[in-house]
C-alpha cells in the first residue's frame, strides 16, 4: 500500500459514495485509475466493504447500552459471534482483555426494549453474567 492508496482510503472513509471521477480528482488520478486502485484494495482484502452510518437520534433506535459480558468457561470468538447474532439489538461486539470476556453494544427503541434485549443476551448458553451501562450522550463519535 502506498501513499495514494492511503489517500484513496481516506477519501472513501469520508464518503463511501464518492464517484470515481471525484475520487480521482481528490487524489490526483483519472477516474479509471481511481477505480483500479479501489478494485485492487478490495481484491487484496484491505477494503472489506462499503457502508453507511446512521445517527441514532434520527432513527427510532435511540437507547443504547454498553454491556460487559462474562462467559462460562472459554468461548471462542466465532461461537460468541454466532450466539450474539441471534439478538438483533446487538450492533457491535468485541472480545477484550481484563475481567470481562467481551464488550457488547446494544441499541433499542426504548429502555423497555433495551431491557428485553439484555435479557436475551443474558439467556445465551455461554453467558454467565453481564454488567451494563446505558449511554447518556456521545461526546466523540468517529465515522
Amino acid at each position: 500500500m502506498d501513499q495514494i492508496d492511503a489517500r484513496v482510503i481516506g477519501e472513501l472513509k469520508a464518503n463511501s459514495r464518492i464517484g470515481y471521477a471525484d475520487l480521482g480528482d481528490a487524489v490526483g488520478l483519472s477516474a479509471s485509475a481511481a477505480k483500479r486502485r479501489v478494485d485492487r484494495l478490495v481484491e487484496r482484502g484491505i477494503i472489506t466493504g462499503f457502508t453507511i452510518t446512521l445517527r441514532s437520534e434520527r432513527t427510532a433506535t435511540t437507547t443504547e447500552a454498553v454491556v460487559e459480558l462474562f462467559c462460562r468457561g472459554t468461548v471462542p470468538p466465532q461461537a460468541l459471534a454466532r450466539a450474539l447474532s441471534q439478538v438483533p439489538e446487538v450492533v457491535e461486539a468485541s472480545t477484550v482483555t481484563g475481567e470481562a470476556d467481551a464488550l457488547v453494544t446494544l441499541r433499542a427503541r426504548s429502555v423497555s426494549d433495551l431491557e428485553t434485549a439484555l435479557e436475551k443476551v443474558r439467556d445465551l448458553p455461554s453467558v454467565d453474567h453481564t454488567r451494563s451501562a446505558v449511554i447518556l450522550s456521545r461526546v466523540i463519535e468517529s465515522r
